[in-house]
């Protein structure tokens, strides 16, 4: 068991650092850049983050998932299972209003005037942040019920 709790408090803190750094350093030093080179840098990360990120998520469910059956019968299994149910509604958020969004964002074209995508670029921001809170959390109650066993 100790090498599944590795692999999750590994994968899952990655991928809360991962979202974390994109809101904190990469979209901060991108507002910096003119609109043409900020569209194409947003447009890159978004093809490529969109290609990545969904595996992941689903690796860290899974993860999550595995860990919550091996401990049914223990203190770990109501904190596992709160993690998982917010790992999996954090999934459903991010199909339902994140996505669509990158996937316009994956589409710029440089030349896109700036007041064509940056109010999506925006609103995606404010949806993060609410995404980040909810992997944050469950990233904490991951880590509650694993160390405490």
């Amino acid at each position: 068991m100790h090498i599944l709790d590795i692999a999750t408090i590994t994968i899952i803190g990655l991928m809360v650092g991962v979202e974390l750094t994109v809101t904190l350093f990469i979209n901060p030093v991108m507002r910096q850049l003119d609109g043409p080179l900020q569209a194409r840098t947003l447009s890159l990360l978004a093809a490529l983050l969109g290609r990545v990120m969904p595996f992941w998520y689903a690796l860290c469910l899974a993860l999550l998932l595995a860990e919550t059956v091996l401990r049914h019968r223990t203190p770990a299994f109501a904190p596992l299972l709160t993690s998982a149910i917010v790992w999996a509604v954090t999934i459903l958020y991010t199909v339902l209003f994140l996505v669509p969004i990158n996937n316009r964002i994956a589409a710029l074209q440089a030349t896109n005037p700036i007041e064509d995508w940056l109010p999506s670029h925006e609103r995606w921001n404010r949806l993060h942040m609410l995404r980040i809170v909810a992997i944050f959390i469950a990233f904490l109650l991951t880590l509650h019920a694993i160390l405490s066993t």
